[in-house]
């Protein structure tokens, strides 16, 4: 166990220091569609130099090194229990290292634990599956992105949603224009759709793993994710709330199964820091 602690140590080192190539690339395309002398350029060029910075210096991207959420793929037979605590020993090293900025608070008597770990904190999903090889997926999930998400309960009568796709796009929309800039725009839009209000907040952020540039395998879905994210672009909010083209970056949706009496509606954002790596075991 003491190679894989050592392998997700790095992990987080990597997550915490450097932007996966699908988000680089998408607010580079971003930065050339705004308007020169824009704020929106100017916003752009400088999250864009940040990122440059924060990798050939191994630095973190952004002071808040945020929530980490790590989504879990455990081969038949390996203890869940005994992984549990390495992700949480390696948090505690790259801490230190990387290092993160200590962000857990004890709910009772508001002391900083100093070292990333609680109870809940880092945050673990776990899932067994037939595959031989572990595979552990982070995130780093800021604060100010995680504030300005929303959840829905449908159908809404003043946003004249209905249960149905339109409603959930309606939903979506509202929650973008609600958070306007607070969340360190450009976003990743992540969407959960089903029957219960913990079901879909989990669906929504597990979205926000996806790459930008994948396709949705369900038609009707590919074709509400482009749609929205045009949408999304034309509401003029822009980079960091500045004004422009560029609100988000992408918009992924998922689904369950819901109850004939419920239909929940979790819209997850994150900031344009969408720090996300996997880790193949």
């Amino acid at each position: 166990m003491l190679k894989l602690r050592d392998g997700i140590v790095e992990l987080y080192r990597k997550v915490a220091t450097s932007l996966p190539p699908d988000v680089e690339d998408a607010l580079k395309a971003a930065c050339v569609s705004e308007k020169k002398g824009s704020n929106a350029r100017h916003a752009l060029d400088v999250i864009l130099e940040n990122i440059r910075i924060a990798r050939e210096t191994a630095r973190p991207i952004c002071q808040d090194t945020g929530v980490p959420v790590f989504y879990v793929k455990t081969p038949i037979g390996l203890s869940q229990i005994e992984l549990e605590k390495t992700i949480i020993e390696a948090t505690c090293i790259a801490t230190e290292k990387v290092p993160l900025r200590p962000n857990a608070v004890d709910i009772i008597t508001d002391k900083n634990t100093g070292d990333n770990t609680g109870i809940g904190f880092p945050i673990i999903y776990f899932r067994e599956t037939p595959d031989s090889t572990l595979s552990i997926d982070l995130m780093l999930k800021g604060a100010g992105c995680e504030n300005v998400g929303q959840t829905y309960k449908l159908p809404k009568e003043e946003l004249k949603a209905d249960r149905d796709l339109d409603g959930v796009r309606k939903c979506v929309l509202d929650a973008v224009y609600r958070a306007q800039g607070r969340g360190c725009s450009p976003y990743t839009i992540g969407v959960g759709i089903g029957a219960a209000k913990d079901q879909v907040a989990r669906l929504a952020k597990e979205q926000l793993m996806r790459r930008l540039t994948d396709t949705n395998n369900i038609e009707v879905l590919f074709k509400l994710e482009k749609r929205l994210l045009k949408e999304i672009n034309s509401l003029g909010i822009g980079p960091l709330g500045f004004g422009g083209k560029t609100t988000a970056l992408g918009v992924k949706i998922g689904v369950n199964h819901r109850h004939p009496a419920s239909y929940f509606v979790d819209i997850s954002v994150c900031c344009w820091a969408n720090r996300r790596g996997r880790l193949i075991w």
